[in-house]
């Protein structure tokens, strides 16, 4: 599995940045995938979760409920994250991954990620 993560940058508290990663490499339908962020001096954490086609469920961490969206496209192949309400503890490099035995299942596969700095 192949993931390319970009739409990364700096941006002002309050304010909104959309990512995207391009997936490639198995049968995109049935797989889980998530969006993780790495903050400076801390350990990598799962912000939001999409499960397969058919299942049409979403989990997001505490901390973003209510302010990030993610989605997916079957077409494009791609897993969005739209970030509203932007604050700086938002800082971090964020990646995308697949679970490719389904959501529920463990990651197994990530993507070099794209960094979001947000300023007070």
């Amino acid at each position: 599995v192949q993931l390319q993560a970009s739409g990364g940058g700096l941006v002002q508290a309050g304010g909104s940045l959309r990512l995207s990663c391009v997936v490639s490499g198995r049968p995109f339908s049935s797989l889980g995938l998530g969006w993780y962020r790495t903050a400076p001096g801390k350990e990598r954490d799962l912000v939001a979760a999409i499960s397969g086609d058919s299942h049409g469920t979403n989990w997001y961490a505490n901390s973003v409920k209510g302010r990030f969206v993610i989605s997916r496209d079957s077409v494009k192949r791609t897993v969005d994250l739209q970030m509203d309400s932007l604050k700086p503890e938002d800082t971090a490099v964020y990646s995308c991954g697949v679970a490719s035995r389904g959501l529920g299942f463990p990651f197994d596969f990530w993507g070099k990620g794209t960094l979001v700095t947000v300023s007070s």
